[in-house]
Parts: C-alpha cells; sequence; structure tokens
C-alpha cells in the first residue's frame, strides 16, 4: 500500500489493492514486516505486542478498553509462538537482532492475517539466528494456516523454506516454479551463480 505499481494488478481475494493505504488492505487480512525492524526500543517485549493488538483492535472497532488480563494473555500467547515467552518483560531496545526479528513477527501476527508478507526476514543475522526465525516462521505458518510470502537473498533460506520461488533480475521474473524446478533453471544459474555451467546450489 506504500507504493503504487506501474502496471498490473494486486488483488486480495479478488478484490484489487492498487491505491489504498495499509490500513485498508490489513483489513484485508494481510499482515507485513519490514527489512528494518519496526518496534518501540522504550517498551518491553510484551508492551510492544500489546500496542500492536491494540492497535488492530481499533481497527476492527473492538474496544480500547480491553481488559488489561486479556490484552496480556493475547499478548503473551503470540510471544510464545515465536519463541519469546521468556523475553516478556525484557527491554526490546536491548534484544539480539534476532530476537527483535521475532518480536516483529509477533507483532505482525497481532491482527490475525491470513498473508504475511516478509522483506528479507533474516537480512543481517548470524546463521544461528536465521534458522531460529525461520523455523518459528514454518511452525506459525503450519499452525495458523497461514500463507506466507518474503523476499530473500540467501539462497539457503529460500531453497529451505520456500515451497514456490519466484526468481527476479533486474525487477523482471526470470524463472518461477519449485525450489528443484527453479534450481536447475539455466538462467537463474547464470545470474546467480555466474555462468549456465555453475554447480547447482
Amino acid at each position: 500500500g506504500q507504493l503504487r505499481p506501474d502496471a498490473g494488478t494486486i488483488a486480495i481475494d479478488g478484490r484489487p489493492t492498487a491505491g489504498l493505504p495499509p490500513r485498508t488492505i490489513a483489513r484485508f487480512g494481510v499482515g507485513r514486516t519490514f527489512q528494518v525492524a519496526a518496534t518501540f526500543a522504550s517498551m518491553t517485549v510484551r508492551e510492544n505486542v500489546q500496542m500492536a493488538l491494540l492497535a488492530h483492535a481499533r481497527r476492527h472497532l473492538r474496544p480500547w478498553g480491553m481488559a488489561r488480563g486479556q490484552l496480556v494473555a493475547e499478548a503473551d500467547g503470540l510471544l510464545a509462538l515465536v519463541g519469546m515467552a521468556d523475553a516478556a518483560e525484557r527491554g526490546a531496545g536491548i534484544l539480539a537482532y534476532g530476537d527483535l526479528r521475532r518480536l516483529e513477527l509477533a507483532m505482525a501476527l497481532a491482527g490475525a492475517p491470513r498473508l504475511l508478507l516478509l522483506d528479507e526476514p533474516t537480512a543481517g543475522m548470524a546463521p544461528a539466528e536465521r534458522a531460529g526465525l525461520m523455523a518459528a516462521m514454518t511452525r506459525v505458518a503450519s499452525e495458523r494456516n497461514l500463507a506466507v510470502l518474503f523476499t530473500e537473498h540467501d539462497m539457503d533460506v529460500v531453497f529451505g523454506h520456500a515451497t514456490r520461488i519466484l526468481v527476479l533480475d533486474r525487477g523482471r521474473i526470470i524463472a518461477a516454479g519449485s525450489p528443484d524446478t527453479v534450481r536447475r533453471d539455466p538462467k537463474v544459474r547464470a545470474v546467480y551463480l555466474g555462468s549456465e555451467t555453475a554447480a547447482v546450489p
């Protein structure tokens, strides 16, 4: 919703979204995270998720005066879902980068989306952090029957977690299909590995 497409259409359940503000698209069941984590550093981990829950409560015309117990329970449930239950009282500003991305994932889930958009979710992470975040994302997607669309440059992450892949080169799609199909595509091998005869990633 922040940029209007130059061409083509984007629709959710048949409803065009071009030109609509992000808050309207969110009502269609779309959640998102950004490449740079957007959290409140001065608040605790739990308070960050509570803020996200309150924002979605307002969006859906639920009372702002949600019972505190309900708010805490919902926030803690989301934190448990992403493996952050033990960090609820910790300040968001002192989190390791991998935990910060998990927190952002919990905040994105506060709106109960059916489609989750992730912008380079593992950018800047150490290998162990990447593995932990992607494992959490995969578990959440399975438990909530959630569709996930993510952009990523780490080929191991892409081939290890995606069920369908679109490969872009300079803004154009050069390959699409299952991981096995894309892995063997000569254009993908030429563009990302330097030559068409390079080893399969």
